[in-house]
């Protein structure tokens, strides 16, 4: 859905470095690199980004309240 602000075990901001992230995958970093040059060294911290699914998109095509 949405990326989370903050680490759910540490509290670290994570949310601001998604764009970041994807742009370095983009320019074909490997997941453990791009997340290294974001300063990411925590494990938890890491999966924040790595298990994360982006769909709102997806989600923005069904819009109940429209009938």
């Amino acid at each position: 859905m949405i990326i989370p602000v903050r680490c759910f075990t540490c509290g670290k901001v994570v949310g601001n470095k998604w764009e970041a992230y994807l742009g370095l995958l983009q320019a074909e970093y490997t997941e453990g690199d791009a997340l290294d040059a974001l300063g990411l060294k925590r494990y938890c911290c890491r999966r924040m980004l790595l298990s994360h699914v982006d769909l709102i998109e997806k989600l923005l095509n069904y819009a109940p309240l429209e009938k």
